[in-house]
């Protein structure tokens, strides 16, 4: 029976609530949602969504490197946008993350974010190599 893991990365910023930042169950990866938060807990990115992107897919792949994962490993992505007209300015940002590897995906825009300021977050699920 697969262990549950909880994965808590030191460089990122300590979590907003009662989470950790990913769960290892079996060779399957939960991300929880990524903030443009350096590892001091400040806002990265400014009014800018595709820096702010920039930063929360760098702390991804933090988590990603913590579980022996890469962007090739991601079977999903779930993107929350305050704007889903900010689309077009971050996908280029994801595109030079996860070259060509193209995991599930969905967007959903929303009305509010946990840090203000805020313009995305993203949670991903991957598997683990063997």
């Amino acid at each position: 029976m697969p262990q549950k893991e909880e994965i808590r990365v030191a460089q990122l910023s300590e979590p907003l609530s009662h989470y950790t930042d990913a769960t290892r169950f079996g060779d399957l990866l939960f991300i929880s949602g990524c903030a443009p938060l350096d590892g001091e807990g400040n806002l990265v990115g400014g009014d800018d969504a595709a820096a702010q992107t920039r930063q929360v897919l760098l702390n991804i792949e933090a988590i990603l490197a913590a579980a022996g994962a890469t962007f090739a490993d991601v079977l999903k992505v779930i993107v929350y946008l305050l704007d889903v007209d900010d689309r077009a300015k971050i996908n280029p940002v994801r595109q030079e993350f996860f070259g060509d590897h193209r995991p599930c995906s969905t967007l959903i825009g929303i009305s509010g974010m946990a840090v203000p300021g805020m313009k995305v977050e993203i949670e991903a699920v991957a598997g683990i190599p063997s």
